[in-house]
């Protein structure tokens, strides 16, 4: 089944296209690093080094695993609202590869209670060192993600999980919703101003 949401790039492509590969994964740049969360890993901070460029992905040198058991998860909040194509995972070829992921959207702050509830895709993973395969989430419910939630709840069969690199394709756009509220803050007091002008001419005419 998992045939039909990824593919191999190693067929696909020739070497030529890692530049173009480089510049479609690039939503790494497009995270807030500063509020990222990775909970359960063993090593604090870990987990936003896994965001790195496709010319890193098989760099061995930072990495996060796991720490009281195999499960990982990650907040990660995007600067603006962007539409996720494509998703791109390496591990190491061993039991300590993730196996499973699941997703969820615009639910910041999620927490190892949450993760009980249906995610909104589900991948099952196959054992990927080089970021060969391509997972591609559903395109009407990824396509407005401001917040995602990656919940890694298994591996093939390790104590812990390990993931080398995480890379998001996609398209990014600027997030609207702080200049709305901006606007709309600012329309009241006007009308709030507006309505104690007319009461204070109402009020001295009377006197």
């Amino acid at each position: 089944m998992s045939h039909n949401h990824c593919h191999d790039d190693h067929h696909d492509h020739d070497h030529s296209s890692s530049e173009e590969m480089g510049i479609q994964y690039n939503l790494y740049q497009k995270i807030d690093k500063d509020n990222l969360q990775c909970l359960n890993e063993s090593i604090e901070g870990s987990g936003k080094t896994v965001f790195k460029p496709w010319d890193k992905r098989l760099d061995r040198t930072n990495f996060v695993e796991s720490d009281a058991d195999e499960e990982l998860l990650f907040n990660i909040p995007f600067t603006g609202n962007v539409k996720l194509k494509g998703i791109r995972i390496a591990s190491e070829d061993t039991e300590y590869h993730p196996n499973k992921l699941r997703l969820f959207k615009n639910r910041p702050n999620m927490t190892f209670d949450d993760v009980t509830m249906d995610p909104d895709q589900v991948f099952e993973l196959q054992r990927d060192s080089e970021s060969l395969l391509e997972y591609s989430p559903k395109v009407v419910t990824f396509s407005s993600v401001s917040h995602l939630t990656m919940h890694f709840p298994s591996n093939f069969g390790a104590d812990t999980t390990k993931i080398y690199y995480i890379g998001l394709r996609g398209e990014w756009t600027p997030g609207h919703r702080h200049g709305v509220t901006i606007c709309t803050y600012e329309a009241r007091p006007n009308l709030d101003d507006h309505k104690l002008k007319h009461l204070d001419s109402v009020s001295r005419h009377i006197n």
